[in-house]
């Protein structure tokens, strides 16, 4: 399906509807990535199913002209929804009870096709690799792309994320840090269990939990910097069965954002030290376990110019802004911007009627026209990338 740009928009509205009717989660995408097949073989595009589980490489070659016959630039698109029941009322809203597609991956699968067939309608100076990535919110799917030979060639990377925080027709563009490391965590408090009416009998890890959870908050309050922006939340407790048992066991699940590297081994250290002191202080024995996280997303100078001047291309000059500050939410494109030079950018999607939840909340929806943007950004920021490689400025290899 290579058109108009009018037939391609309403083409890629189309898809995100489909598309948002059956999420799927981490390495789940089964649906979902025979939908993208489908398309990609409808636009003509090699492809390979299957990376990272559920994931798809497609490859559009242009003519190499002075780049080399090895140039290659990757765009990006996540494909996995969250656990999460739809309250959005939308006539395309989920089929799948419990998941949803809350974070606007519909949407960037969507733009990357779009941006596929604006590629296959007028080729690029080189090679750009389509990446159909999933389990991003869970499950660090880049990470398995990278594993399984996603990056292979590949001299750049650039990928995009909506989000309503900024006006529709805007692309936000910035180098440097971008979204935050993120730590997960689990603290699990063993006390002594009892009856209810006899609390000295027993170490209520309840009460441990209740007290540490508080404690917890002062790492960010008292001990960070207040100039470099962290959060320790807790989202999760479990404990007890019944009311009139004191439990035995707790466990606490939360997470860690932190935009600096110092800042991030200071909290650390602090929750190490907070435990140790609350389990002598109870008498309950209190473990931690750190799971694996997510790096710092950092976009790298060069990379960030071509986007920006792409982004320019695209909306103008003035419709090209600033995050400001960086995310303290976590994103696993992170885990390319360690292999290869490569940049994020964000579009604004915002809807001033009927202004939608938050990414990540049950009513989260987004303006879709930052579909046609997003579409037309990637197209673009892969032949400027290619075109840099021809000029030889940077040397990405």
């Amino acid at each position: 399906m290579v058109g108009s740009d009018s037939k391609i928009s309403a083409w890629m509205r189309e898809l995100r509807h489909t598309l948002h009717r059956f999420p799927e989660l981490a390495y789940e995408e089964k649906k979902t990535a025979g939908l993208i097949a489908e398309q990609l073989s409808r636009l003509g595009i090699p492809h390979i199913s299957g990376i990272a589980g559920t994931g798809i490489v497609g490859l559009i070659e242009g003519p190499p002209a002075n780049t080399g016959p090895d140039a290659c630039v990757a765009l990006r698109a996540d494909m996995d929804g969250i656990p999460l029941q739809e309250e959005t009322g939308l006539p395309y809203a989920s089929t799948n009870p419990g998941i949803m597609h809350a974070c606007g991956h519909d949407g960037h699968m969507a733009m990357l096709l779009g941006a596929a067939a604006l590629l296959q309608r007028e080729r690029p100076p080189g090679k750009v690799k389509l990446l159909f990535q999933p389990a991003e919110e869970a499950g660090r799917g880049a990470r398995k792309m990278i594993r399984e030979g996603a990056l292979d060639g590949v001299g750049m990377i650039f990928g995009g994320h909506i989000d309503i925080h900024f006006p529709a027709g805007t692309i936000t563009v910035d180098s440097g840090l971008i979204c935050s490391y993120t730590d997960p965590f689990t603290i699990t408090i063993r006390g002594r269990g009892g009856h209810a009416a006899w609390p000295h009998e027993a170490i209520d890890s309840v009460v441990v939990a209740a007290n540490l959870i508080m404690t917890l908050q002062t790492l960010v309050s008292r001990e960070v910097d207040p100039v470099y922006p962290a959060v320790v939340t807790v989202g999760r407790v479990q404990a007890g069965t019944v009311h009139n048992v004191i439990a035995d066991k707790a466990v606490i699940d939360g997470t860690i954002r932190s935009a600096h590297p110092e800042t991030r081994q200071k909290i650390l250290r602090g929750l190490q030290r907070i435990i140790q002191g609350t389990a002598a202080m109870s008498g309950a024995d209190i473990s931690l376990q750190l799971h694996d996280g997510l790096p710092a997303l950092i976009n790298e100078e060069g990379a960030a110019a071509i986007a920006r001047r792409a982004a320019v291309d695209i909306v103008g000059e003035e419709q090209v802004v600033s995050q400001g500050r960086p995310s303290l939410g976590g994103e696993d494109f992170a885990f390319y911007l360690h292999e290869i030079p490569g940049c994020m950018v964000r579009f604004g999607a915002d809807r001033e009627e009927n202004h939608p939840g938050p990414a990540h909340s049950s009513r989260f929806d987004f303006n879709e026209d930052a579909l046609a943007i997003g579409a037309s950004w990637l197209a673009r920021v892969a032949v400027c990338g290619l075109e840099r490689m021809a000029a030889g400025e940077p040397s990405w290899r």
